[in-house]
């Protein structure tokens, strides 16, 4: 079975203008709230064997919330920094993992998450958890298809 959790990073902080975006902080509530969505797909089930992220400071400090709770290493790839949709979908694929975490940015993120839900996910609010599952143990097969199951959870 392949497993993919796309995670919209928490909400960040945007109180110093001259900061490079690249190195924005979260914010307190995206503070609060990967934790607990953290937590929440762990009592899901959701175990990823990988979590990849982008290097951006607000999506590495989110990403570490939920390898904490999902006692797994996160792997940074600069590449998820403002990537598409197609972009986010190869990298997990090119893991070869069976169950794979991804925490970057929209507007990469709602639109894979739309894609594979068939439009059922319109957007990914900061710190939304999108997971699909297919029936399948081959990405290049199971990207092909649409995902046997999604599910999709928000902080509100």
């Amino acid at each position: 079975m392949i497993r993919l959790a796309l995670v919209r990073h928490a909400k960040s902080d945007w109180g110093d203008p001259g900061l490079d975006d690249h190195d924005r902080p979260l914010n307190d509530r995206g503070m609060r709230d990967a934790p607990v969505m953290a937590a929440r797909l762990a009592a899901s089930g959701f175990r990823p064997d990988v979590i990849l992220s982008s290097t951006a400071l607000r999506a590495r400090t989110t990403a570490e919330a939920f390898a904490a709770e999902l006692g797994v290493a996160v792997s940074l790839d600069p590449a998820l920094y403002g990537a598409p949709a197609n972009s986010l979908l190869a990298a997990a694929a090119a893991t070869g993992a069976g169950s794979v975490l991804v925490v970057a940015h929209d507007p990469g993120m709602s639109v894979l998450a739309g894609r594979l839900s068939g439009e059922g996910i319109g957007h990914m609010p900061t710190c939304a958890v999108a997971t699909f599952a297919w029936d399948q143990d081959d990405w290049d097969v199971a990207t092909a298809l649409d995902p046997d199951d999604w599910t999709f959870d928000t902080p509100r």
